[in-house]
């Protein structure tokens, strides 16, 4: 900085030390931002004056005072604190922190689905040579990966809790271990039962099969084993988007806070209540067949059972550390 050659270790010993850095000249600053976004730290800067512009301007977030603040401070700045209040930081870093979490909660269940959708539809194709979902009821599925579930995970209110939790790293991937490990197991586990319903479901569930059946052909009584497919497919997204409200696996209780979020509830409501009208009255349109209520009852426990998914894959990872003490 400034023409002069940087040492990066002796920077290090004084960086590592330094808590207080006492009637700084704009050049001190500049010098202590550069040295520590050269050691690969985050870096935000406060200030309100001309001379804290070079400095704010450097720094990975630059905040400024809205109204103590020149016009050449807010000019170079990311953030400006309208009430020149620095409690309001603490909001700032709060919500920003919660919206990552809801980036990756989204992401979450998005790849999740993706992943089961793709599966079934390759091997459907290959196997069967024919889809057990209709164009119309992956339309409605592609709505739930989508739409609703970008509105239910992204509206999570800020907690205290964001403000415990480390900053994430320059270089620190946006899927973590934890989401892998929820994704892997919550996209293996749909794929074993949508397969055992799609080949062994019509035996289960004592109905007739519909593989192979045509259009023209299609009855009320012979769709029942998709519509039976499709339902259960359906209700295993509904879970698992409460199960993606929680993103790191020592998160047990994914109904903590449930109620806190009233949008995520009406979302869930919302795919609940259409999902059963377009079972019950979609009929030859949708290609779905009207189900009794033990059967309606069957598909909702198959969708409930992912709740429990990424706990036993959480248990299992941790059970060799416990007894290798």
């Amino acid at each position: 900085t400034w023409g002069e050659p940087f040492d990066r270790m002796a920077f290090s010993r004084v960086a590592s030390q330094l808590r207080i850095l006492a009637r700084a000249t704009p050049r001190d600053k500049l010098r202590l931002v550069s040295g520590l976004r050269a050691l690969g730290e985050v870096v935000a800067v406060t200030g309100d004056g001309t001379n804290d512009a070079l400095a704010l301007r450097r720094a990975d977030v630059g905040i400024a005072m809205g109204i103590a603040g020149t016009d050449v401070a807010k000019d170079v700045s990311g953030i400006i604190l309208l009430d020149d209040n620095f409690s309001s930081l603490v909001t700032a870093i709060k919500w920003g922190r919660n919206i990552y979490d809801s980036i990756r909660k989204f992401l979450q269940f998005q790849l999740t689905v993706n992943i089961v959708a793709l599966f079934l539809s390759f091997l459907s194709a290959v196997v069967l040579r024919e889809s057990p979902l209709t164009s119309i009821q992956m339309l409605w599925v592609n709505l739930i990966m989508d739409t609703f579930a970008s509105l239910a995970l992204a509206t999570d209110p800020a907690e205290e809790r964001h403000l415990a939790t480390k900053p994430c790293g320059r270089e620190e991937a946006i899927i973590t271990r934890s989401m892998k490990v929820n994704i892997t197991t919550s996209a293996l586990y749909q794929i074993i039962v949508m397969l055992i319903i799609l080949f062994q479901g019509h035996r289960l569930f004592g109905v007739p099969s519909s593989i192979g059946l045509r259009d023209h052909d299609w009855t009320d009584q012979l769709g029942m084993h998709y519509t039976m497919f499709f339902h259960s497919f359906v209700f295993l997204q509904v879970f698992n988007e409460i199960n993606c409200r929680k993103l790191s696996l020592t998160e047990m209780n994914v109904f903590e806070g449930f109620t806190r979020n009233k949008l995520f509830l009406g979302i869930i409501a919302f795919t609940v209540i259409t999902q059963i009208c377009f079972i019950e009255f979609g009929g030859r349109a949708i290609k779905c067949s009207d189900l009794n209520f033990w059967q309606h009852l069957v598909c909702i426990s198959i969708g409930s059972t992912s709740i429990g998914v990424t706990s036993v894959s959480y248990t299992h990872l941790t059970l060799p550390t416990i007894y290798s003490v």
